[in-house]
């Protein structure tokens, strides 16, 4: 047996105003997103804004249902949405955030398990890194150069 030590890094940033602009710029278009969002039920909003190889911005939200297994998380709303639409366009950056109407989030809230497995196949699949932002409401944001830095021992189509 032998025990082995896994580690990340990430960037913390203590507020908006240290991003770089094109960060800002991307983080603002997922508060957009999530102001549209569509969560009744848990009244918990999140935001998704996806930068592509091409330049082009995919906008998500979460959306929920009665039927509460039905939902969708914003993620996964936006990375299929540009997988239909921009089919072989490599995803650069995602930033995500999220605000309750209910309570201030004022700590960084990262993609759930099952979406960083959905866009950790996305990643895989580029070969190529895709950095993830993330932030509540207000407070501080956090950076990471690659998804798979968020989920270590991923799965993949190399098990099937």
């Amino acid at each position: 047996m032998k025990k082995i030590n896994v580690t990340t890094s990430a960037t913390m940033f203590d507020d908006f105003s240290q991003l770089s602009s094109d960060d800002q710029l991307l983080m603002n278009k997922a508060i957009e997103a999530r102001k549209k969002a569509y969560a009744p039920y848990s009244k918990f909003n999140v935001g998704v804004a996806l930068l592509l190889g091409n330049g082009e911005i995919i906008l998500g939200n979460n959306q929920e249902n009665a039927a509460y297994p039905s939902g969708m998380c914003a993620e996964r709303v936006a990375i299929w949405k540009a997988g239909s639409e921009y089919p072989n366009m490599k995803v650069k950056k995602i930033a995500i955030t999220a605000a309750s109407e209910t309570s201030t989030v004022n700590k960084p809230v990262g993609p759930c398990g099952a979406c960083r497995q959905t866009l950790s196949e996305y990643e895989i699949n580029q070969k190529e890194p895709i950095e993830i932002i993330f932030m509540g409401e207000v407070g501080k944001i956090v950076k990471t150069e690659s998804l798979l830095s968020l989920l270590p021992f991923s799965f993949d189509s190399s098990y099937l």
